[in-house]
């Protein structure tokens, strides 16, 4: 019998982890395209970190701060009084950071490719950082930020080191597709890994192909 829970909370990780990392991309990668700072290369390298950082690393600190003597841990437990180690919001605090450049980097390039003619021919009418911001560069960026928030979303749903580290195979609270289809593997279970298997196959290629389809001006 196949069990969709796992496909479930999945889609709820990758649904929250897309939406918290719209925010946070959004202005770092409009910081990124547009500062003269010495320190650019030091910030770009810490956001593409997790592309070449292999996830068990990642995770393993991500585990040291996370556990009950780590400071993410302490500070959680004294704020809402529960753990913060194997538990789901583990997870969503780990998949924002794991995914932060695959939101990130296509919106650089979206910032990066807005001319900057109208950005000061806005500020010539009176319009202040924020509207044009918001007004102007947002709207030219649409591609961008939909192939930012379609390779985050679908990075989520196939993680599987960092989400084994800090979350471990908890039914329920850890327990997403990727875990789902190495428990079968493990127990044995080949057919039920094989349909696990086979959903997040498909489920990869239509993202791309949609990315691809639909977004004709490449981004990153």
């Amino acid at each position: 019998m196949i069990d969709i829970a796992p496909f479930i909370l999945t889609l709820k990780l990758a649904v929250i982890t897309t939406l918290i990392l719209l925010f946070i991309s959004a202005p770092l990668a409009y910081y990124l395209a547009n500062t003269k700072s010495k320190l650019k290369p030091v910030f770009e390298s810490i956001v593409a970190l997790p592309l070449v950082l292999p996830p068990s690393v990642l995770g393993f600190y991500f585990l040291l701060s996370f556990s009950d003597n780590g400071f993410l841990g302490i500070a959680w437990q004294a704020l809402f009084d529960a753990k913060l180690a194997f538990s789901f919001a583990g997870l969503v605090i780990g998949s924002v950071i794991f995914s932060l450049p695959f939101m990130t980097h296509p919106l650089i390039s979206g910032f990066e490719s807005v001319d900057k003619n109208l950005k000061d021919a806005a500020k010539t009418l009176g319009k202040n950082g924020t509207q044009i911001f918001f007004k102007v560069e947002l709207p030219l960026i649409k591609s961008s930020l939909i192939t930012g928030m379609v390779l985050a979303f679908a990075h989520t749903v196939g993680e599987f080191g960092v989400v084994l580290m800090i979350g471990g195979n908890i039914d329920g609270v850890s327990r997403v597709a990727s875990i789902a289809i190495y428990d079968k593997v493990e127990s044995f279970e080949y057919a039920t890994a094989h349909v696990y298997s086979a959903v997040l196959f498909v489920f990869s290629f239509l993202t791309l192909f949609i990315v691809y389809k639909f977004n004709k001006k490449r981004v990153w």
